[in-house]
């Protein structure tokens, strides 16, 4: 197992509980002797912390593991700038549902500990690229962990488009977008818009229709290393946007094309050795218990 000198913290703004508790996991990181980097904009909030500050960027150059704090959202945001650098991520929940984010903080300083003392898993997750061309020239291109996601924006009119997976025509449609996942992002936009559940380590995207204008249209599971073409129709009255984990927008035209692909850097998420998929889709997705509350 990695030994870890050096450990960044990255932090949600704007959450007091994030802060109490960035500061708790600064001293307990602090009494093991071991080197703590604090992510800039999570520093300006922390006055006479004390510490090495240093960008997103640069964290991922100098440091030996990464812990965020915060939500799945924040967890997001972190993988995206760190994956190219192969540093592995850590989560602590203080957000809401906790899917990436798996270290309570009542928990903290013991689970940390066992991190620490060699006592994990490393996971790898991988991430999606899109790129949005115009006239066959690239004019914007976006990561993300979660989704890539075709949709109106501030309009309500549905969006008309072609799927094209490996060149290969799929369907025509007409609905309000759709969502291209990863198995990270199949708990999250995709399945609210009715896609599966996929186990994080199949190596597969999913393809959601967004209220499609029919009845037929399914979502399909294709391989991980398929290349996806999304054609806006060159007649639509409207600009969709095109949004990276719900965080990164770009704006689409008629006639735009967006290619979404596998991401060459995978993300290295960490978990506690007790950490257990299934349990966190029961806990979070309120899945039933077994039956009279036992297994024997």
């Amino acid at each position: 197992m990695e030994q870890f000198r050096n450990i960044g913290i990255i932090g949600r703004l704007g959450s007091s509980q994030v802060l109490e508790t960035i500061r708790r996991l600064k001293r307990f990181l602090l009494d093991r002797h071991l080197n703590v980097i604090l992510e800039e904009e999570i520093a300006e909030v922390l006055p006479g912390h004390g510490q090495q500050v240093c960008s997103r960027k640069n964290l991922g150059e100098v440091c030996d593991l990464v812990i965020v704090v915060g939500g799945d959202g924040s967890m997001l945001g972190a993988a995206r700038a760190l994956a190219r650098y192969k540093v592995p991520v850590l989560g602590v929940n203080r957000g809401n549902l906790g899917f990436l984010t798996d270290i309570r903080p009542d928990e903290l300083e013991q689970k940390v500990a066992e991190v620490l003392d060699g006592q994990y898993t490393v996971e790898s997750r991988f991430l999606l690229e899109a790129e949005m061309r115009r006239n066959a020239v690239p004019i914007g291109q976006g990561d993300a962990l979660n989704d890539v996601v075709l949709h109106p924006g501030k309009s309500t009119r549905m969006i008309e488009f072609e799927l094209y997976i490996d060149g290969q025509f799929v369907s025509s449609q007409k609905s309000d977008g759709l969502i291209i996942a990863t198995p990270t992002g199949s708990t999250a936009y995709a399945l609210s818009a009715g896609g599966p559940i996929m186990h994080p380590k199949l190596d597969a995207i999913v393809v959601v229709p967004m209220y499609p204008h029919t009845l037929s249209s399914r979502p399909i599971v294709v391989d991980g290393n398929s290349e996806l073409k999304v054609v806006v129709s060159p007649n639509l009255q409207i600009y969709p946007q095109v949004s990276c984990d719900g965080q990164n927008h770009f704006t689409c035209a008629p006639g735009d094309t967006v290619t979404i692909s596998k991401k060459p850097q995978k993300l290295r998420l960490i978990h506690p050795l007790d950490h257990n998929y299934y349990e966190i889709c029961r806990t979070k997705l309120g899945w039933g218990s077994r039956l009279g509350g036992g297994g024997e």
